[in-house]
């Protein structure tokens, strides 16, 4: 969770950042994408194993449809290169975490 927050915290400077328009429009929707993953996430920490693997996987997905929105927001020019760049770099870690976080439950946890 700690590396999500801090993401998000640098997320919301560049957030600041934006036109006015694209704030409340491109911009609000990577903001919920933020929220919700940081939502996912912590709702999974609390979970039994079986559950928690359906909410990473709605977290990495919900993590993809971000990437997707920032590229979209970089490509606009409404995020520097040096700053996509980084939070590019955080995001793949993060998956990263969550994509070893569910393969370890998943070894663990029986199919059903």
């Amino acid at each position: 969770m700690a590396k999500e927050k801090e993401t998000y915290q640098f997320w919301l400077v560049l957030h600041r950042d934006f036109p006015k328009t694209e704030r409340y429009g491109l911009g609000r929707r990577i903001d919920n994408l933020f929220l919700e993953i940081l939502e996912l996430s912590f709702t999974a920490a609390y979970l039994p194993p079986e559950h928690k693997i359906i909410f990473l996987g709605k977290t990495i997905s919900r993590l993809d449809v971000l990437k997707f929105f920032l590229q979209t927001a970089w490509e606009n020019k409404l995020v520097p290169t040096d700053k996509y760049a980084e939070l590019s770099k955080r995001l793949e870690e993060i998956g990263r975490m969550l994509g070893g976080w569910k393969k370890g439950l998943q070894k663990k946890t029986p199919a059903t």
